[in-house]
């Protein structure tokens, strides 16, 4: 039998697999996605003046309900890009 490092060992070896905590992230993970949601669609309720302060438009936020994986990242670029213009 060949001795592993800690370091060497797989994230599922290493966790046990306990149904509770899995099922407690999955809520917490559901609740900050939800979260993230109406915090976006609630920048769609800002007139275009009010984006434009902040260096966005409603199709970047458009762009980020569409991809919640990304929708932090997606508004960050187009700030970005907003303030070089």
């Amino acid at each position: 039998m060949a001795i592993s490092l800690p370091g060497e060992r797989s994230l599922a070896a290493a966790t046990p697999a306990h149904p509770l905590a899995a099922f407690t992230r999955w809520i917490a993970q559901a609740n900050a996605a939800r979260t993230r949601r109406v915090a976006l669609k609630a920048l769609l309720d800002l007139d275009q003046d009010r984006l434009a302060d902040l260096g966005i438009s409603r199709a970047d936020v458009a762009l980020a309900i569409q991809t919640p994986h990304r929708g932090a990242t997606t508004l960050n670029a187009a700030r970005a890009r907003n303030a070089h213009s």
